[in-house]
């Protein structure tokens, strides 16, 4: 039976009702930018999708925000639905806050980043370590907006509850008075300036804005206060309180940007969908080390399998290979490596046939080096002019000793001699050795040979530019390479200068480590255990430049993600020029073409040495 009591908690809940859809539909363009990501593989289909590597949430914290108003709105639901509300008296509950949160978010600058985050002063642990330790409080803040620029917090405080504060600060002082007539000497608990919770909060939240400067500046964020429920002017004098006033003047004279009252619903303006993208890449492309590896893998080249069945039967490990792989485990058991002796030996290497079938499936459906000249034509000529691969030394010669060892089979060693040759190799010498036996013809892609960054790092004054290929580049090449500069900075073997002499295909084959060709495992970084040394650095010189980083490696894609929201609070963000343009016409949306910071495609492993049609 509908009743009409407690209409403030009705309408409340209506707001509550309406909050909850919304959050499920709301469009996410507003509130994050994608990063500039061409997704080839498989899964991806080759559209440009975060949600492809790491967008489980818009926006950290839009869950927890939606959770806590769907608790309220559970909680009021329950209580206007039971008939004894109405002799009870209103029930106390948080929506004004919650409702308030997201009007904040609707009308906040675009992108958002965060929606509940505690900022703490750089003198204090962001975190204790220790279980049970009590951790620091940090200073709320409710929305922050403008990638990162914009703090806002919302405060619900009414009228009543600020002239309590005044009433008690008024009897401190009556007492203090009594006191200093009997014994000056006395302590006070009267505050000696004009103090309440309100300026308190507003000096937190610019001492925290203040330690928490803005990534790659020494600007701080812009501090917004909302005080949604605190009236200067209140209709009733009951409510009128001078001080209210002069508490808000102190606030703006301190910086902050003071709003009162609630936000007006009507006056949402639609926030614009992002512009339709498509993403291409540059005509020189950065190779990081697992598409040196695909380069110069049996998958990439052989002839490909006339069924799935033949592709299922093509790699079957051999003897050789068992015994090989049998030993391998025994030498890491020996140097105290980590292995896991719950799963059979067999059975690792039965996974690993699994996976080179699969990988041999995604060839036979897009063969990896006819995409790359499908696209790279279609940006420069059919003679593919202009078109350059590039790679670090690093990755280079971990290729080689990976490849030369005895993972590599005859046709992969002799490709990556012509990838890398040595020096004074003819270039049609070096050209025959790559692309002889391939099933693509000669100079199918200029890759031959891969030209090799000089240095380990690029040198400071290399910063990304500000277009390429006459488009303007996103922002996001800057933040890829400040996160990787970050990251490296850790690491002592990363140095701003050359390297050593580089390693030739000759050489590189005494530089594996161990008498049976095992290769010594690549450094994970300090910062991240996710991320490897060598592919931070491979992502670092693609962005410095403002070159497409080609890679296989999507899980290495994921890690560095989450380490530039964390560190730059998202990916960037849309123009205001990009979202105006985005529809023209009637209405019709215009696609926007945007230069990719990463090109990620499946895995080609090296596949030659467990081939059962090519055993004698």
């Amino acid at each position: 039976m509908k009743h009409n009591a407690h209409p403030e908690l009705q309408s409340l809940r209506g707001q509550l009702r309406g909050i909850h859809i919304a959050m499920g539909d709301l469009g996410f363009a507003k509130l994050a930018a994608k990063p500039p990501i061409l997704d080839s593989s498989i899964i991806g289909d080759g559209e440009s999708s975060e949600e492809s590597h790491s967008h489980q949430d818009a926006v950290r914290g839009l869950r927890a925000l939606r959770d806590a108003v769907k608790r309220d709105l559970d909680v009021l639901e329950k209580f206007l639905d039971d008939p004894a509300c109405v002799s009870m008296p209103a029930l106390s509950t948080n929506a004004p806050y919650l409702i308030s949160v997201w009007n904040e978010v609707l009308h906040a600058p675009p992108p958002i980043v965060t929606i509940w985050r505690s900022f703490y002063e750089t003198s204090q642990p962001k975190c204790i370590a220790n279980r049970g330790s009590r951790k620091p409080s940090g200073v709320k803040v409710d929305v922050v907006a403008d990638g990162g620029k914009r703090w806002i917090r919302v405060n619900t405080t009414k009228n009543s509850r600020l002239q309590s504060e005044f009433r008690e600060l008024d009897s401190y002082l009556t007492d203090s008075g009594d006191e200093l007539s009997g014994d000056e000497s006395r302590p006070s608990l009267a505050s000696k300036e004009f103090d309440n919770s309100i300026l308190r909060m507003g000096r937190s939240l610019l001492e925290a804005a203040q330690s928490n400067t803005l990534p790659g500046s020494s600007g701080t964020p812009s501090v917004t206060l909302r005080l949604t429920r605190l009236d200067p002017s209140p209709p009733s004098l009951k409510e009128y309180d001078p001080r209210i006033a002069h508490t808000i003047q102190r606030l703006s004279d301190m910086g902050l940007d003071v709003e009162l009252g609630e936000r007006d619903d009507t006056h949402v303006i639609p926030a614009l969908p992002a512009p339709p993208r498509r993403l291409e890449p540059t005509i020189r492309i950065n190779l990081d080390l697992s598409i040196l590896i695909a380069f110069v893998s049996d998958i990439t080249h052989s002839p490909l399998p006339q069924s799935p069945a033949e592709a299922d039967t093509r790699y079957v490990p051999s003897l050789q290979c068992r015994e090989w792989k049998h030993k391998r485990v025994e030498a890491c058991k020996d140097r105290h490596e980590d292995t896991d002796e719950r799963k059979p030996q067999d059975n690792g290497i039965n996974e690993h046939s699994r996976a080179l079938a699969n990988q041999t499936l995604q060839e036979m459906t897009r063969g990896l080096l006819q995409e790359l000249r499908d696209r790279l034509v279609a940006l420069s000529s059919p003679t593919l002019e202009g078109v350059e691969f590039w790679t670090t030394q690093e990755a280079r010669d971990r290729c080689l000793r990976i490849v030369l060892s005895k993972i590599g089979g005859p046709n992969e060693k002799r490709r990556v001699a012509g990838l890398f040759p040595a020096p004074g190799t003819p270039s049609s010498e070096a050209e025959n050795a790559y692309w002889d036996n391939s099933r693509y013809p000669k100079a199918f892609l200029p890759l031959v040979p891969i030209r090799v960054f000089e240095t380990s790092v690029p040198p400071p004054e290399i910063i990304p530019p500000k277009s390429a290929n006459g488009r303007v580049l996103s922002q996001f090449f800057t933040l890829l390479s400040r996160t990787c500069r970050d990251i490296l900075a850790q690491e002592s073997l990363y140095s701003e200068g050359p390297r050593s002499t580089p390693v030739s295909s000759a050489e590189a084959n005494q530089c594996r480590s161990g008498e049976d060709g095992d290769i010594e495992r690549a450094a994970v970084t300090k910062a991240n255990p996710r991320l490897t040394a060598h592919t931070v650095q491979s992502l670092l010189y693609g962005a410095a430049h403002g070159w497409t980083t080609l890679t296989a490696n999507k899980s290495s894609v994921k890690a560095i993600l989450r380490d530039i929201r964390a560190a730059e609070g998202g990916y960037g963000r849309y123009g205001a020029d990009d979202r105006a343009s985005a529809v023209a016409g009637e209405g019709e949306p215009v696609v926007m073409s945007e230069t990719a910071a990463i090109w990620v495609v499946d895995p080609r492993s090296l596949a030659e040495g467990m081939r059962s049609d090519l055993r004698g």
